[in-house]
This record gives structure tokens, sequence and C-alpha cells, in this order.
């Protein structure tokens, strides 16, 4: 979600491209749409094609579940990776350059003659095919924070869904109608129309990325995207599919490799500065680490199905591709229709809990399914993972997009995706294993109690799932997603002056006028006394690692406490940098009541010494500034004596701004207004995970303490005590 910053909507977007009137238009979402299809649909029609390429290479059918599993291994991997290169270099770049490599990628597969080839074309297709949605879940939300609107128009990522859900769907079908037409080169030929459709759409409809590409040196750049964690990652994961595509025989070093390798990516992104795979967060935001697993097994128990059916209407019915296909189109049909009215909704925890419902259901029905079952049977059980598939795909990217740090959203979109696939990876495995000796009826029902136990595990996962529930209070009572955020209304209550109090050993300064009313993001009408830098101190709290993958818009707030920093360094303001991190003996200390550091303690979340408890890089300390330690949530609770070392400089101000509004923000504030403190807070340089809780403190509490103002206002002010 955009940070409470200037809530005011320009009339017209300031990014070339963008139409005047609806900027969620169809020239702009398009091109995401048309991208984002690419992969589920690569994913879904190469299953009508299989038997056809294997008939065509003289190879075993086995042999060419290797084109299922090559796409989803690739695109396991990219999904993230082009999610955080998209962060890194502009989502529109990465875009493009997804599009070109699948236009590449169709014609070395419409030439191949060898399975080495196609598995070639696959792989190019699975890392071209993998930055179009990371990518158009980037674009949506710098639209929505360009236009000030406070989210996205719930049809506008419900559109994202629903081409991605129903082209998983209707793949099978489109891809048994062209192979049967055109053989099973159609299946790689038609990404070669349709990526220079989206290529032109592309370039046509969204605007370039702002910012100019900033590599830097090659070391630089790769501790940027984390080189080291994307390796890591595609190694486990690389590991993982070669014990999945073994079985049923074990492949116990491949196991083996794919969990050492996993320890040792968590290690390491563990002291990354700026992890690929943000093992913290995974840990503390439990909602989206659920949802990730929740979407991954549901995209399981949906491809064994898509898969397994497929195969076993064609060999144990004698249907041709193209009428298993067409058998299909029901399942995708549905898929549409439910991810479209789930879209609309603004509660995700009820839709989830149907969809875990209705996969038991299928899974259940399944079992009953023979050679002697009527197609009409057989096509009503399709349509209920239908039904599944696509009340699942949109509400999890609804969790997906609430709960997602800002600033790694792309990252974190391709992460949804890289879960889907490894849930992909298995159903293949299962399906190979129910299907090593033939295709039969047994085979199939083998599939169904193996889904049994997925679906039954989504269910009780969703059902005790209690942060689905408060996500839906919290967001029934935000404004309609695509509206406009209004600010704050104006409060209807009187102000009451507080009373003056003369102090000896304060100097009264001057007052002066901030610009306008808007509490949140720091200006408003009252009147604010103005500072003097020499008895000022700018405390900067918290902006660490650890701390800045939690708030929205990390980068944002981070770059106003560079303003404030500078600002300081300009006008001979002090500088406090203040962190939090527990050194063994500190650890040791802490009780098991203590809620907060216990949890800390036991994940390792604030170990002193690592990079994730540094401040930030971008904040440069220097010789007369003070850095404290501490070892609570108040700056106040920290290694030194700070109220003393600020005594020492002669300091009776302070210019607060840190992580979080809730955490060390409120904490210090309280207690530097109960030592009589004058306290300016840079509303624009805090954030909260939770925007409404920055808010309420904002409007509600904090100005009963301190003086509420912006970075902007900070040169006015100490202007105004000369």
């Amino acid at each position: 979600m955009p940070s409470a910053g200037d809530t005011r909507a320009p009339e017209r977007t300031s990014e070339a491209g963008a139409p005047r009137g609806n900027p969620f238009g169809a020239r702009f979402v398009a091109p995401l749409y048309l991208g984002a299809s690419l992969n589920p649909v690569n994913s879904s029609i190469i299953a009508t094609a299989l038997v056809a390429i294997a008939a065509a290479l003289h190879i075993p059918v086995g042999d060419t579940a290797i084109l299922i599993s090559s796409l989803y291994l690739t695109s396991a991997l990219a999904q993230p990776a082009a999610g955080r290169l998209a962060e890194e270099f502009g989502p529109r770049r990465i875009f493009v350059a997804g599009i070109t490599l699948v236009l590449v990628a169709g014609i070395v597969g419409s030439l191949a003659h060898s399975l080495t080839a196609l598995i070639v074309a696959r792989v190019l297709i699975g890392a071209g095919t993998s930055a179009g949605y990371p990518a158009a879940m980037l674009l949506i939300r710098r639209r929505a924070e360009q236009t000030g609107h406070a989210a996205p128009p719930r049809e506008v990522l419900g559109g994202l869904s629903i081409t991605g859900a129903a082209t998983v769907a209707v793949g099978p079908a489109i891809g048994g109608l062209l192979i049967g037409g055109a053989g099973w080169r159609a299946a790689f030929w038609i990404n070669i129309p349709v990526a220079a459709v989206a290529l032109f759409l592309a370039l046509a409809g969204i605007a370039r990325d702002p910012d100019p590409v900033r590599f830097g040196s090659p070391r630089a750049l790769a501790s940027r995207i984390d080189l080291l964690g994307m390796l890591g990652f595609g190694g486990s994961l690389t590991a993982l599919m070669i014990f999945l595509d073994a079985l049923p025989r074990l492949d116990w070093p491949a196991l083996a490799a794919a969990l050492v390798l996993a320890a040792a990516l968590a290690g390491w992104e563990l002291r990354a500065a700026q992890p690929f795979l943000d093992v913290r967060l995974l840990v503390a935001n439990g909602a989206l680490t659920r949802t990730y697993l929740r979407n991954g097994l549901t995209l399981m128990g949906t491809y064994v199905i898509l898969y397994g059916l497929t195969q076993w209407l064609e060999v144990a019915r004698g249907l041709s591709a193209y009428q298993a296909g067409l058998m299909l189109m029901p399942m995708g049909v549905l898929t549409a229709l439910a991810a479209r009215v789930v879209s609309r909704r603004a509660a995700v925890r009820w839709p989830l809990i149907a969809c875990a419902v209705l996969l038991l259901v299928g899974a259940m029905a399944t079992l009953f399914v023979g050679s002697g079952t009527p197609i009409a049977a057989v096509i009503c059980v399709t349509a209920v993972f239908g039904l599944t598939s696509g009340a699942g795909t949109v509400a999890n990217q609804t969790v997906l997009y609430q709960e997602a740090p800002a600033a790694a959203l792309g990252t974190a979109s391709g992460l949804l995706r890289t879960f889907g696939y490894i849930g992909s990876i298995a159903s293949a495995a299962i399906t190979g294993t129910a299907f090593h000796r033939g295709v039969s009826d047994s085979g199939l029902h083998s599939i169904a109690w193996v889904l049994v136990a997925i679906s039954a595990l989504v269910l009780v996962m969703t059902v005790l799932d209690r942060q689905l529930a408060r996500a839906d209070r919290h967001h029934t009572n935000q404004p309609p997603a695509g509206a406009r955020n209004p600010g704050p209304a104006p409060s209807t209550e009187p102000t009451r002056a507080e009373p003056t109090r003369t102090e000896p050993t304060r100097t009264e300064l001057p007052r002066t006028e901030s610009r306008s009313a808007d509490m949140t993001t720091g200006t408003h009408t009252t009147p604010t006394p103005a500072l003097d830098p020499a008895r000022t101190a700018l405390l900067l709290m918290d902006f660490q690692p650890v701390v800045l993958g939690a708030v929205p818009d990390p980068q944002g707030v981070l770059a106003r406490a560079g303003e404030a920093l500078a600002w300081a360094r300009t006008h001979g303001a002090h500088v406090v940098f203040v962190r939090v991190a527990l050194a063994d003996k500190d650890a040791a200390a802490v009780p098991a009541h203590n809620k907060t550091f216990s949890q800390a303690v036991a994940a390792g979340y604030l170990t002193d010494g690592t990079a994730a408890t540094a401040v930030h890089e971008s904040l440069k300390a220097e010789e007369d500034d003070l850095t404290v330690r501490k070892t609570r949530i108040s700056a106040f609770a920290s290694d030194t004596d700070l109220p003393a070392e600020l005594r020492a400089r002669n300091v009776d101000t302070l210019v607060l701004a840190g992580l979080t509004t809730s955490g060390v923000v409120l904490t210090t504030l309280r207690q530097a207004a109960d030592e009589d403190y004058r306290l300016f807070l840079l509303a624009d340089a805090t954030a909260d995970p939770d925007p409404e809780v920055h808010r309420v403190l904002m409007e509600k509490v904090f100005p009963h303490q301190a003086e509420i103002i912006s970075t902007a206002d900070l040169a006015a002010l100490s202007t105004a005590a000369q």
C-alpha cells in the first residue's frame, strides 16, 4: 500500500503514456494481462502434446515429462529473480526483456528436431515468461501510487489472476485444438505471434521506467541483487526437482543435497544486507508464508488433476488430444468465472475456505471416476477443480498484495508463483509415480487419495488462520480499492490550547506556521515552534535491514530519513543513530514472558554484529555522531545513558524519525515528553507495518506531545530560529 504521503490525486498522471481518463484502462492493462498469461498457458498447453512429441521423436511418453518439469523448474527459479531484477532495473525493462526472450524461444522450439532442443526452448520460455507476473504487479502498484489511488481497483488485480488462472485450465483445450490441426510444433510456434503482440502493446501502452539503469561495479551489483542467494536458491530447487523426478525411486543424494543447500541458503540470507529470499520476513510474517504454502498446495492439487486426468483420458479412455482438451474447457470457463466473482470481494477468508472445501470434494469425487464413468460426470469433476483454481488464485494473490512489503512486491510476487511451481513439479512427480506401470484407473485413484490428503491439509490451514479474519475486518473498513485516497477527515472537535510553561533551562524560540492540514504527512495549520539546530538532536531510530523489510515503502521512508540527515549535517544539528541489537548477555537476560524479545531471541532476528542489525548503509555516521545500541523498544533503553549524552551536548529539542511508528517512535516519544524535551516528529520519515495504526497515532496520539512535521519543513523551521 502507498504510504500516507501526499493524498491529493493529480488530474492526470505524471507518467508518460498514461491515459488522461482511467489510469487503469485497456491500453495499460492489456499488455500486462497478455504478458502474465504467457507462463500459465505454456505450463498447460504442453499437456496435450506429450504423446504426439513422444511418437514424433520415437521416445517413451514418460521421457517427455522433462518438458513439464524443465519449464516448472526454470519458472520457479526465474519468477522471484525476475521480480528482484524488476525492483532493481525497472519493471517495464524486465517485462519487455522477458517477452523478447519468449519470442526467441518460440522460434527455437518450432525448429527443434530433438528432445534436447525442445528442453532448451522450454527453459527459454520459462525464463522469459517468468518476467510477466512480478513485473506486472510492480507496474500496477506504481500506477496506483502515481495516480493517488489507495490501491488499484480490485478488477485490475482480479484480471491479472483471471487471465493466469483461466489460461492454465483452457491451455489443454487450446493445445488440443492446435495440435490436432497443426501438429505438436504448434505448442511452441504459438508463442511467436502472441509474444509479438504483447511486445507491441507493452512498448505502446507502458511508460518507460523513470529511473536510469544503475549497474555500478560487478561486486556491488551482485550484492544488490544478492546473486549468491539466487544461485543457492536455484541449486536447492534443482536438487529437489531431481529427487521428485526420480520418484518412486528414492534418490537420497539429491534429497540430501537439497536440504544442505537449503540450510546454507538460509544461513547466507540471514547475513545478507539485501537478501533475495528474506528468511526473517518469512518467519516474522506468518500470513505471507502461509499464503505461499496454501497457494503451492492448492495448485499442486489442481495440476495433479490437469496432468493426471489428461493422460488418463487419452490412454485409458482412448480420446484424442483435441477431445481431451475439449473436455477440460468447462474447467477453464469456471476458473475464469470464479476468479471474477472473488476479485469483486474485499474479503478473502471465506473464498479460501470454499476453495479448500471444493478441492476436497473434487478429490473425493475422483475416487469414483473409472473407465465406465460417463463423460458428463468426468466433466463435472473437472469443473469442481476449475472453481477451486479460480477462487484460490485470486484470493491468495489478494492476501499477497496486502501482506507483502511494498518495496519487495516484485520478489514476493515471484515467490508466490515459485511455490505454485514447486507444487506443479510435485504434481508431475505424483502423476509419474501413480502411472509408472501404466495409465490405469487404479493409478488415477492413487492420485485421488494423495489429493484428499493435500486438500484436507489446505482446509485445516485456512480454517485455523486467524490472520485472514483480522485482515478481512481491517480491509472491509478501508476505502474501496481503486478509490483515491482522500486523506484524513478534519476533526470536528475543538482544539484545546496546551498550557504555556516557562522553563528557565530552556530557550523560548520563535514560532512559525507549517503549510497544510495533513497530520499523516507531517504538516498542519497550528503554530509550530521553530527550532535551534545547535540545541537539536536528530534521532534516526531502527533504520536497519531487519526492520525495514516489515514496513510499506521502505526505500521511500529511508530516502526521507536521508534527507533529514542531510539537513542535520547542513545546519549543524546533532545526530544520534539508534539501533536495536542483542549481544549474547542481553539475549540471555530476556525473560520468557517478554513476548516481543523472547520471540526475537528464539529466531535470532536481533543478534548484534550481523548485517541485519547494522544501521542501513545509506545512512553514514560521522565522527561526532552518537550511535547507541538499545536492548528494548525505546531509544532510552540503550547501552548508554542517552539523556546524559544529550545533556552533555546541550540538547533540549529532539527531532524523531524511525521504524516503527507503534514501536520505537511511540515509546521514545512518550518517554522524551516525560523528560520535557521539545519534540518534533517527522511523519514522512516514519512508518509502520499497519498503515491504519500509523494514521491513528499521527492524528490522535502524537500531536498531544509533539509537533508533527515533514522533512520538507525542517529548513524553514531552523531558519525561523535565526
